[in-house]
């Protein structure tokens, strides 16, 4: 390593020998960025993993445009839209289809444990308005009672959804009802509920008799190929005569929720100062480490001082110690967050994992914040005279 450095510096690493001169201080030093390193990743894991859950139920859905109500900032929050305001949106020339969506969470009693569904209530004659992954599987929800379910769900067994097939279903009961689940598709757990499932309106409307058809949870309407979204979300804004209505594009309306669940929400509010937390832990340590290191070293840095080397010398070779310990305690700290992200991942079925832009964004902070330690560290020496140092 010091072969290394002195060829990367042109210079004896003086920085690093340093360093290792202790070598048990130099061990917790590393251990302690580690530890930084890992709870920012956990924390920005746990941070990306609610952004995908948002993103997710979206995805399930083809739509240019989502009318919802003036409160509705989530798609499972807010009030009601009536189902007459579809009407006057197909008066626009652009606006081809629409549907009306109805979103409720429904409990599974599995026994050992209550499982909560977020549920989707569709019209099984609209295809267009669902992937095609689920879309195919649509005309199965014709049939009174009938859902698919998400075989991701936390405590639906792998083996027993893949067993459901329209030759074997899944009945179960459900708000007082019996549903049987002909198919499935690929959704999984998230902050909001334990899965997914689809069921047709009617189905949905039978499982909450208080709703009424007349008041889906939000509107989703199809624009020709072509049409401007934007001009036409204009239109309709002139068109419906309910101003306090939120006329969105369907892409808009998932990066508000997105916004919304990062920024307002507790839950995103707490993650985010989490890694706050995670980047402060690591630059006091770092601080600490080579403050020490200084201090320990003040009449070997008064010496080279004396001997004309300036303020830019001592700055370097603070920045090699912190360059140091940014690089080395990242390679643990990759490692550990790596292996507990995985593991909550399984555990819970959030899309927990560590990705490439997470792993260089931590990096590259490790290493800026490694550097910012080391300046405030030389401050001492850029101030002192080499006879009051002696």
């Amino acid at each position: 390593m010091s072969r290394l450095l002195q060829a990367l510096f042109g210079r004896l690493p003086i920085g690093w020998l340093q360093l290792t001169h202790n070598r048990t201080r130099f061990a917790a030093a590393l251990a302690g960025v580690a530890f930084a390193n890992v709870l920012v990743f956990v924390q920005l894991g746990i941070m990306n993993s609610m952004g995908a859950a948002t993103l997710r139920p979206y995805g399930f859905f083809q739509a240019d445009i989502m009318i919802s109500a003036g409160d509705a900032n989530a798609l499972a929050d807010g009030g009601n839209v009536a189902r007459q305001w579809l009407l006057q949106a197909m008066a626009d020339p652009d606006v081809t289809d629409g549907m009306g969506l109805f979103i409720a969470n429904v409990p599974w009693d599995r026994g050992e444990k209550d499982i909560s569904l977020t549920t989707f209530g569709v019209d099984p004659a609209k295809p267009g308005f669902l992937v095609p992954e689920i879309a195919g599987d649509l005309k199965l929800l014709e049939v009174q009672d009938a859902v698919i379910l998400d075989r991701l769900a936390r405590g639906l067994a792998r083996e027993e959804a893949a067993a459901i097939r329209p030759q074997s279903p899944l009945s179960f009961e459900s708000q007082g009802r019996t549903l049987t689940a002909y198919a499935t598709f690929a959704g999984g757990g998230g902050f909001g509920g334990d899965g997914y499932m689809l069921a047709s309106d009617q189905t949905f409307l039978s499982l909450f008799p208080a709703r009424r058809s007349a008041a889906p949870d939000h509107i989703l309407l199809a624009l020709r190929p072509g049409a401007d979204v934007g001009l036409t979300v204009a239109r309709l804004h002139k068109l419906i005569s309910d101003p306090s209505l939120r006329i969105r594009s369907f892409s808009d309306a998932a990066q508000e929720d997105l916004r919304y669940q990062q920024t307002k929400r507790p839950t995103g509010i707490i993650f985010g100062f989490g890694v706050l937390i995670g980047v402060l832990v690591g630059l006091v340590i770092v601080y600490q480490v080579l403050s020490t290191d200084v201090a320990d070293h003040l009449r070997e840095y008064a010496t080279f001082k004396a001997m004309g080397y300036g303020p830019r010398f001592f700055l370097g070779i603070v920045f090699e110690e912190a360059l140091v310990l940014g690089i080395m305690g990242f390679v643990p700290g990759l490692m550990v967050g790596t292996t507990i992200l995985t593991v909550m991942g399984k555990i819970t079925t959030l899309p927990l994992a560590m990705t490439p832009s997470m792993a260089v964004s931590v990096f590259l902070g490790t290493i800026l914040f490694s550097a910012v330690s080391g300046a405030i560290a030389t401050r001492r020496l850029s101030a002192a005279d080499p006879a009051d140092l002696f």
